[in-house]
């Protein structure tokens, strides 16, 4: 009768061909081990981009600071060609609503014109680390993302403020001045 019988090296290869075969077919997905390396590297990324992102926005918030006060100085600067004088406040040149990227408004304080009895500028003016005013004619800045503000730039209130100073010739983050 025509049975056929296997040798044994024959037989063991195809029984683990067939193991083989099923445990291929049975594994069609991550294991949990796979999922968890995935995770902790897609974590490791994220770990490294969100600080970068947070810079790049807060310069950019500066930057837009920057702009907009730089655009009120000219307003200032028309306002003051065509009516002799700094105007009393930023309601003059329509700049009494505008705020800044963290949602303050800007901050004005007309220095020359302004000054007290004793000749002292006014009080509030922006000062140096000498405590020396920091702009004769007048004060335009920023309060910063914490939206507080102290005249000295040297305080710690006052470090993240955007400031115009040396009457125009600087306009930045008040701790770079």
């Amino acid at each position: 009768m025509g049975t056929t019988r296997l040798r044994p090296a024959a037989l063991l290869t195809r029984v683990a061909g067939s193991l083989h075969a099923d445990r291929v077919a049975t594994r069609s997905g991550f294991t949990l081990v796979e999922m968890v390396i995935v995770t902790v590297m897609l974590g490791m990324l994220a770990a490294l981009a969100v600080p970068r992102v947070q810079h790049a926005r807060t310069m950019a918030e500066i930057a837009r600071a920057i702009a907009d006060i730089q655009v009120v100085e000219a307003e200032i600067s028309n306002y003051e060609i065509l009516n002799g004088a700094l105007p009393p406040d930023l309601a003059a040149v329509d700049r009494a609503g505008l705020l800044d990227p963290w949602g303050h408004a800007y901050q004005y304080l007309r220095i020359r014109g302004g000054e007290r009895p004793n000749g002292q500028p006014p009080l509030g003016a922006r000062k140096d680390r000498f405590l020396v005013p920091i702009n004769s004619d007048y004060d335009l800045y920023s309060m910063g993302s914490d939206g507080e503000s102290s005249a000295p730039l040297t305080a710690s209130k006052s470090a993240d403020d955007i400031v115009r100073a040396n009457n125009g010739s600087f306009v930045g983050l008040a701790a770079s001045y």
